[in-house]
């Protein structure tokens, strides 16, 4: 039987990052934000796309609502609007959770701990380098660098958003929201709004997953399978790799065959750290038999090294010269070529979480300390980053040798710790 439709009230009554970026990381059916109204018949658009993923097999529904939504005339769209209006027009079970300030409470995330401790450092800085005469500033986040801006500029940007939503000039309130935000707006818009086109582009592409699992790699291959079906191309599931490719363990994955994907962990196509070099024949003779087109490798260092060795294979193996797209995906954030990689932040909340059951088992015990041992090999991302959000004495990483003589001086500074000031347990 079907589940209920799931309506989801956010706060955002002047913004919907909130609701935009929930919808994005739960997948939701559509989402309602100030700052896009929906198209004029919304409703029958809503309804429609409700009874078609359902007759995609769907058995779960989420709607997402900022509580600032409105429609093209200005009038709000409420929770419970969405509601009445899904069950008169299809009679579905349908529930209303009005989330209201529980959004506030809570144990910070590492991303929330790191952001605070890197824009205060920031804004001492910014005090300690300014003089009266320096214009008053913002400490903000870009490109994942900490910048200051104006005050005044900050302020202004404010006002033309409002401004352009009180003249009806929404795509220009979407991009004055800045480029992360009408980012993710567009492909929220691809991934929910975009129905499938009928008409076939001929073209075959598979997609695997490489090397340890990471968290994420499910939400990445849902969005690289819908966008290719909305394009027309034919998406192919990879399961174990290379190994898979190498022994014909591909199969077509379709639409609904990814619902639900999105907020799983692990990997459901499954991955090995098999490389392809010693299988460059059974891998050339899969390609040619399903006639893959282009391939998508989504891992860490393994997909890496692997897509090099299928570039080097291509001089011998002329089924191997087709595109290949990698798409970093490691928990130890250790791969050239970006910021971040997928897995890197959910492994970096639990080694957060960890610390702080240790610190709060250990708040009544004195003199002791805890020493925790994180994943990265020889990237020191994790340790670092864990090391910053819960507020660890030391951090020790590959990148930054030390001695018996650095571990003497910490062991020393600890006990000069414990017999002042901190007597409970330290990480």
């Amino acid at each position: 039987d079907a589940l209920p439709i799931f309506v989801l009230e956010v706060m955002g009554r002047h913004c919907g990052y909130l609701a935009l970026v929930t919808a994005l990381a739960c997948g939701a059916d559509w989402v309602f934000i100030p700052e896009s109204p929906p198209e004029l018949e919304w409703e029958e658009h809503l309804c429609r796309r409700l009874i078609e993923t359902r007759g995609r097999g769907s058995r779960l529904n989420i709607i997402i609502v900022a509580e600032g939504a409105i429609d093209l005339h200005g009038n709000p769209i409420t929770s419970e609007f969405v509601k009445n209006l899904v069950v008169k027009r299809l009679g579905y079970d349908t529930r209303v959770t009005v989330l209201g300030h529980v959004q506030r409470g809570g144990t910070p995330s590492a991303f929330d701990r790191i952001l605070g401790s890197r824009m205060g450092v920031e804004a001492v800085m910014a005090l300690l380098e300014g003089s009266p005469d320096t214009p008053a500033c913002v400490v903000s986040l870009s490109g994942n660098q900490a910048i200051r801006l104006p005050l005044m500029e900050c302020v202004q940007v404010t006002k033309d958003v409002t401004k352009a939503m009180e003249e009806k000039k929404f795509e220009n309130a979407v991009k004055l929201r800045g480029r992360s935000f009408q980012n993710n707006w567009n492909v929220y818009k691809v991934l929910a709004h975009v129905r499938p086109t009928s008409t076939k582009s001929g073209y075959n592409l598979a997609i695997l997953n490489v090397g340890a699992p990471a968290a994420g790699m499910n939400a990445a291959v849902r969005a690289a399978v819908r966008i290719g079906i909305i394009n027309g191309h034919t998406m192919l599931a990879v399961h174990d790799g290379f190994d898979g490719l190498a022994k014909g363990k591909i199969e077509e994955i379709t639409w609904s065959g990814v619902g639900g994907w999105v907020g799983q962990g692990g990997s459901r196509l499954g991955t090995k750290r098999v490389l392809p070099k010693k299988y460059f024949e059974e891998i050339s003779k899969n390609i040619s038999d399903f006639n893959i087109h282009g391939l998508i490798i989504i891992g860490g260092f393994e997909a890496f090294t692997g897509g090099l060795e299928i570039i080097e294979g291509r001089a011998k193996y002329e089924e191997l010269c087709i595109p290949i797209v990698i798409i970093p995906a490691t928990v130890s954030n250790n791969v050239p070529g970006s910021d971040f990689s997928i897995g890197a932040d959910t492994a970096l909340n639990t080694i957060s979480s960890t610390c702080d059951r240790i610190k709060q088992s250990a708040a009544g015990t004195k003199r002791r300390v805890f020493i925790i041992e994180t994943m990265g090999g020889y990237c020191g991302y994790l340790a670092t980053m864990a090391g910053l959000s819960t507020g660890a004495d030391a951090a020790y990483i590959y990148e930054e040798p030390f001695t018996i003589h650095d571990l003497e001086l910490n062991v020393a500074h600890l006990t000069d710790k414990m017999k002042t000031t901190v007597q409970i347990g330290r990480a």
